[in-house]
Parts: C-alpha cells; structure tokens; sequence
C-alpha cells in the first residue's frame, strides 16, 4: 500500500513559485516598457551615461577677473584671465594661470581663506585689496585676499602673478 501525504495550504512546489515569479516579474518589465519614462529615469537594464557637461563645467572655461585696489599706479585696476588657451586683460596671463594650476588639487580649494584661529603674525603688509571671482576647474570663485596680517600676506604671495607683486615685497 502507498501512502500519500498532503502538503500543507501555504507551501507550493518550488517549481510552481519559481514560474509565478518569472511571470510576475516579465509582466512588471511589460508594463514599464508601456509608461512614459522621465528623461532623468532609464529602463531597467538600459546603460546608463554620464550626464551632459554643462557649458560652466568644462574646463576649457576656467575664467578669472581679479580686482585689485590700493596697490598703487598701474597695479590697481580690474584684470581678466582666461586659461586653456590663455588670453584676457592681464599683465601675465600664462603666469596666472600657472600660479592657480599649481595649487588646483582634488579635494582642496586653490582659493580658501585663512582657517579661522590660525595663528599669524602681526605683520603689516600694507591697505592692498584684491577680489577674485569667476570660475575654476568648474567650480565658482568668489573669494577676497588682503594683506593685513602675515597669513595674508602668505596667501597674497601664493597668488602672485595671479595677484600683483607689490613694491615692497621686490624689495625683499
């Protein structure tokens, strides 16, 4: 005699389960194929590709207008750096260039400010100003630079000729 035994209500055979799920999942992929994707959104197994460059963040864009006060003569006034290719209105424009490259690294901003509670010297460096605005490796620059204590005459210096060499720091 064979004996039969009675699964229970809640289990199914795997085989069963299996096929329910490939079909709910080909419905499910059936169905977003019929809605209307988001230009944002992409379909399930579409490759994706990196997002357009926006024309601020090419790096051929790298553009800086520094304007300089109370430097003195010729050095006062508002001058403009274009970077690869270089050009615009400023005495040293491949120099400036240079000075700003070598202090881009990944992760740190050429043009901070002095941290907060760093310790400086009370160094008088003169009423000199200097505004500096545009934009970097595709990154806003809105940034000031004094020198009225030696950490800014530091970060002054740093800048130099992106930023004017004043008639006492030649004397040096």
């Amino acid at each position: 005699m064979s004996q039969v035994t009675a699964l229970p209500p809640s289990s199914s055979p795997p085989r069963r389960r299996r096929s329910t799920l490939a079909l709910s999942l080909a419905g499910a992929l059936a169905l977003g194929a019929l809605l209307p994707w988001p230009a944002s959104a992409a379909p399930v197994g579409a490759a994706l590709a990196p997002p357009p460059v926006r024309e601020e963040d090419r790096a051929d864009q790298d553009h800086l207008v520094v304007t300089v006060r109370h430097a003195g003569g010729r050095l006062d006034g508002v001058f403009e750096v274009w970077c690869r290719p270089a050009g615009g209105r400023h005495p040293d424009v491949s120099g400036a260039c240079r000075t700003v490259d070598r202090g881009t690294r990944w992760g740190r901003d050429p043009f901070a400010p002095v941290p907060s509670g760093s310790p400086c010297t009370m160094r008088y460096g003169g009423p000199a100003t200097a505004h500096v605005t545009g934009r970097w490796a595709g990154r806003p620059v809105d940034t000031t630079y004094d020198r009225r204590d030696g950490c800014g005459i530091e970060r002054w210096n740093r800048m130099v000729p992106l930023l004017p060499t004043l008639p006492a720091e030649t004397a040096r």
